[in-house]
């Protein structure tokens, strides 16, 4: 007998297939993440990410115009200071890197959303998320000292002009510490995009030569989630959607899908996910030696996080995307 019921009908032209689509990829998804360094004229690829830099601020600000103009409307900050300490100083100092390249970029781009990454870890001299005590040789953060660093770092980086404070340290805490610090600063006005899940992941590694930001000593899996654990990712959204986190992320993507689906049946508030350096790194490392598609593994790949519920993607891969978007 015949099939009845014929699904392949609704696929038999591109017209059709765009008409009935479920899910849909845009460039107003999508988050530029910049590194930024100190200096002029500055600009050095970083080895592990084929096409992404490090950038001194006048390059920075090039970057992002370039990201405007392709219709992307946000850049995500990280910064790598002059000089390290163990009180992570460069982190929240109104001199800070990331506070002077917030500055420029809204003074040059007023129309671009400024996100700042708000954590210690490229900041301090020994690469953890926060304080460390003396002779602790391990990596053991102390969790309550951190949350005033970050509740300062959060009001120097709005004061600066982001748009958007994202802590990512994974303190306890942390989303509650950096609310009340920006309301009593005045920003009441100024959303928190957390980091609530964030995993002790294999994936980071690339980013840590971008950032420069490797723990000189022990790991970071006393503050970052377990890779094993889904449960806890939801303990830890409800808990910074109490505290007053504005949206939400999970990090990383790419074999965290099933998280991201959870949280965002979990909850109401906007999701990103952020499709991590060894994300890409595989990806270019495939693509130049010939062996995948690159516009159609990143197109695939990026849909894939938008059809698990994240409604915005941090990724390298934003320039390329939007790019292969606008032609399609």
């Amino acid at each position: 007998m015949y099939p009845s019921v014929r699904p392949r009908r609704l696929r038999t032209s591109p017209v059709l297939r765009r008409m009935v689509r479920e899910n849909h990829l845009r460039t107003d998804d999508l988050v530029s993440p910049i590194f930024v360094v100190p200096g002029s004229g500055f600009a050095r690829e970083v080895s592990s990410m084929p096409g992404v830099f490090q950038l001194s601020i006048d390059k920075a600000v090039e970057e992002a115009r370039e990201v405007l103009d392709l219709g992307i409307p946000s850049v995500i900050l990280f910064g790598i200071p002059e000089q390290k300490d163990a009180g992570a100083t460069g982190a929240w100092h109104d001199h800070g890197i990331v506070q002077q390249a917030s500055s420029a970029l809204k003074e040059a781009l007023p129309q671009l959303v400024v996100i700042a990454d708000t954590c210690l870890c490229e900041y301090t001299d020994h690469g953890h998320c926060g304080v460390i005590a003396e002779a602790d040789a391990v990596g053991h953060v102390l969790n309550d000292p951190t949350l005033e660093l970050l509740g300062r770092t959060a009001v120097a980086q709005a004061q600066a002009g982001a748009d958007i404070i994202a802590p990512s340290g994974m303190m306890d805490g942390m989303v509650r510490a950096i609310r009340t610090a920006l309301d009593e600063a005045g920003f009441t006005d100024t959303p928190v995009l957390s980091y609530a899940a964030k995993y002790a992941s294999a994936y980071y590694g690339p980013f840590r030569d971008a950032a420069e930001s490797t723990p000189q000593f022990g790991d970071r899996r006393t503050y970052q989630m377990d890779p094993a654990n889904s449960r806890e990712a939801l303990k830890e959204v409800a808990l910074d959607v109490a505290e007053g986190a504005d949206m939400l992320m999970v990090k990383p993507a790419l074999a965290y899908l099933d998280i991201i689906q959870q949280v965002k049946a979990a909850t109401n508030l906007p999701l990103a996910a952020y499709n991590v350096s060894g994300e890409y790194a595989m990806v270019k490392a495939a693509s130049l030696n010939g062996w995948i598609d690159e516009e159609r593994v990143v197109l695939e790949t990026l849909l894939s996080m938008k059809r698990a519920g994240a409604d915005l993607l941090l990724t390298y891969h934003a320039k390329d995307a939007a790019r292969w978007l606008a032609r399609s």
